[in-house]
């Protein structure tokens, strides 16, 4: 996105966060049904303590707030962390909106020998717009083979949504889709004139109904913890913490690691998915008949 096209995302970020209260909501008397949805703008601002217009017009994309505005308007809006990150980096506001970069990311060579080493935990290293620039054998064997993708292709979105498999592989795959699309939308925060990633928003919006529904939403989330639900071909069903882990070397590169309790039936199915990705190796290197 170029700063106009920034400046009419926060417009259109905050018309849809409006549409999501109610007065009640927001300590307001109810006035009877409404033609559309939502506070009105002169709610927010009265609320916020500004003028209609100048609300109005830091909607049309007219004028930039300063950051105590912005910071009223999240409380007014009831925007949680992520949203009110987003907010403040379509605003030009915060530290996290970066000149854009082409080039393309090579993994830390520390996060490639801790990868190396987590044989017996899946792990891939995120960059930028969510590509997936380095994983280990076992994240191979229980998402895909991210090898057998072609460089440009290997993105974590796209992943989710190209391929038919994931959407059996993930228990709730709607829920895996929209978490994506609102971590992708963070990426377009920071990066907001990522060519490739203006491309890849293009590209899905086009391919999947759902994408382009969940897009035109504006719902944001950073890439924190979670748990992810799968029926795995081989391993069974597994319920696998996420975690991320970003590096100090190069804060655009975040290693997530899938992790189960020990002694849990999911631990279990790792151990076995470890055992049978190895005898694949085995295999495919000739070693075994």
């Amino acid at each position: 996105m170029t700063s106009n096209a920034h400046a009419n995302e926060l417009g259109e970020f905050l018309r849809s966060r409006r549409a999501e209260l109610s007065p009640r909501t927001v300590g307001l008397p109810g006035t009877g049904p409404r033609r559309v949805p939502g506070l009105r703008r002169e709610e927010v601002a009265q609320l916020a303590s500004i003028s209609t217009d100048y609300y109005t017009r830091l909607e049309q994309g007219r004028i930039q707030a300063s950051a105590p505005v912005l910071a009223t308007i999240a409380r007014v809006l009831h925007l949680d962390d992520d949203q009110s990150a987003y907010l403040f980096s379509l605003a030009g506001k915060t530290s996290a909106t970066r000149s854009p970069r082409h080039t393309r990311q090579k993994v830390q060579p520390q996060l490639q020998r801790l990868l190396d080493d987590l044989t017996a935990t899946p792990a891939v290293v995120m960059g930028r717009r969510m590509d997936i620039i380095a994983w280990n054998s076992l994240a191979a064997a229980l998402v895909t083979d991210f090898g057998r993708i072609p460089e440009n292709h290997r993105n974590y979105v796209r992943i989710v949504f190209a391929d038919p498999a994931m959407r059996t592989l993930y228990a709730d795959w709607e829920t895996v889709a929209r978490t994506c699309v609102a971590q992708l939308r963070m990426e377009a925060a920071r990066y907001p004139d990522d060519p490739r990633l203006t491309a890849l928003v293009g590209e899905l919006s086009v391919q999947d109904a759902h994408f382009r529904q969940w897009w035109a939403a504006h719902h944001v989330a950073s890439r924190t913890v979670g748990t992810k639900l799968l029926h795995h071909p081989v391993a069974g069903e597994l319920s696998l913490d996420w975690d991320t882990l970003t590096a100090s070397t190069d804060p655009e590169q975040q290693l997530v690691v899938w992790t189960a309790e020990v002694g849990t039936p999911t631990h279990d199915g790792l151990r076995i998915l470890a055992s049978w990705a190895a005898d694949q190796h085995l295999s495919a290197s000739g070693r075994l008949p």
